[in-house]
Order: structure tokens, then sequence, then C-alpha cells
């Protein structure tokens, strides 16, 4: 059972953190795990784009492991308890799916996520004696692809975005006329500036279309690792220095490996 498995891994948390216990762990916080959090999240996405059930399963429980951990750092400082968080999150989809838990009925997918946003703002405006704004609950810790996508979903939903997907790729091509505008007067700021623009624009319209820049740009990543290394195993069998190759082997063995790639599809 899922409570029995968890009391098991809090038993070796205690275990860890006590007097007979790890010296690294005894001196962890939640401040220090912090990163580790973030390390192994990024490890538990990983094993799910790569389609291995068993990675995913160890992955899970690692993330599982840390988030236990620091729970049970905080209830030894008599902060809460791991089931106090466990309640708060219970609520709080309950309250944010009206239609599901209520009464309410939504015209749509757009208006149930305008009103999910009415309803987090309206959660963290609640005593602090002051309106909240639409950005408000956005992490400012996270990665710069998945916080551009998510200041686009919520400026959408607020009403602030391109009138179509038309006007939204016009913007891209002005991003890049900009951009390459910038490039060609040497300014590296402007460049700068222009290419971040771009990349903006860019997500917004991925965005449209039902594309999250971030998992987009990380298959292209995996997907170029992936050629790459049979254009070096192709170079192997053939007795060549890859890097010693002229720029019209490389790409020869390039579209050998993409071809490849293609045909097993």
């Amino acid at each position: 059972m899922p409570s029995q498995a968890l009391e098991k891994l809090l038993a070796v948390i205690d275990k860890l953190v006590g007097p007979d216990g790890c010296p690294w762990d005894k001196e962890q916080t939640p401040e220090r795990l912090g990163d580790y959090i973030i390390e192994e999240s990024h490890e538990l996405v990983s094993a799910i784009r790569s389609g291995s059930a068993a990675d995913v399963c160890e992955e899970l429980g690692d993330v599982a492991f840390l988030l236990l951990f620091v729970s049970r750092l905080y209830e030894r400082q008599g902060k809460f308890r791991f089931g106090d968080a466990l309640d708060a999150s219970r609520e709080k989809m309950i309250r944010r799916h009206p239609h599901v838990f209520g009464d309410r009925v939504f015209s749509g997918i757009n208006e149930q996520l305008e009103a999910w946003e009415q309803i987090k703002r309206a959660e963290h405006a609640e005593g602090r004696g002051a309106r909240q704004g639409v950005f408000v609950a956005l992490p400012d810790t996270l990665p710069p692809l998945i916080k551009a996508y998510r200041i686009h979903s919520k400026a959408a939903r607020a009403g602030f975005t391109w009138e179509d997907d038309e006007a939204a790729a016009q913007q891209v091509e002005a991003e890049w006329l900009e951009w390459l505008d910038a490039a060609v007067r040497g300014d590296a700021e402007a460049g700068k500036h222009e290419f971040g623009d771009l990349l903006f624009s860019l997500v917004e319209l991925g965005r449209r279309k039902g594309i999250k820049a971030s998992e987009a740009l990380d298959l292209a990543a995996r997907r170029f690792l992936r050629r790459f290394a049979r254009m070096e195993e192709l170079a192997g069998e053939r007795g060549q220095d890859f890097v010693s190759l002229s720029p019209d082997e490389k790409d020869s063995l390039w579209n050998r490996a993409k071809a490849e790639e293609s045909s097993s599809d």
C-alpha cells in the first residue's frame, strides 16, 4: 500500500538524520536540499521523455525521497507535517475545480482556465491586503523557456495576446528582421535584445499550436545528439577520425545518420 511505503521511507529518513545517522544527511536543511530537488526533477522529466518506465519509477522515487526529507525537516522544526501539505493541496485542488466538486458550469476550456487563474490570484491576495497581479504566482526560478511559456499563457488568459495565429506568426517575422538588422550593424547588445524577443515570440507561436518550447527544444537536442553519436560510430567503422574529416564528409555522415533514423520510423 502507498501509505505503508511512505511510512517505510520516512523511517529511513528518520534513521539518516537521527543520532546514529549519516553526518551529511544530519547537516541538511530545506534550503540546501533545494538544488537537489531541481536536479532530481530534471532527471525525472528526462526519464519520462526517454519512454523508460523503469527509469521513471526510479527517478520518481528519488524526487519523493527529497520531498519527504524536506517535509520531515520542517516537522522537526515544529513548522508542519507532511500530512498538512497533502491536506492543503487537496483543499486547493477542490477549490480550483468548482466544476468538478461544485455546481459551476464552464462554457469551455478557456473559461475554465481563466477561472483557475482568478482563483489562484485570489488565494495569493488573501490576507495580504492588496490586489495581486496576473504574474504573482509565477516562480522566478523557472527555466527561461518554461517561464516564457507560462508568461504567454497567463497573459493570454488575461486577454493580452495577439488576435490570431497569423498575427503571432507576423510578430515572429518582425522580430527576425529586427535581429538581422542588429546583427548587420554589429551591435552586440541590440543583437542579444532582439534575439531574446525573437525567442519570446517563437514560444508564443508554439504555445498557440499546442507546442511547449522547452519540450520541443529538448527533443531537438536529443535528436541531434543521437544523430551525432551515429556519425561518430560510422566514422569509427571506416577507421576515420571524425574530427579530422572535411565539412563535406561530415555532412555526408549526417545525412546517412538522418536517413537511417527516418527509415526506422
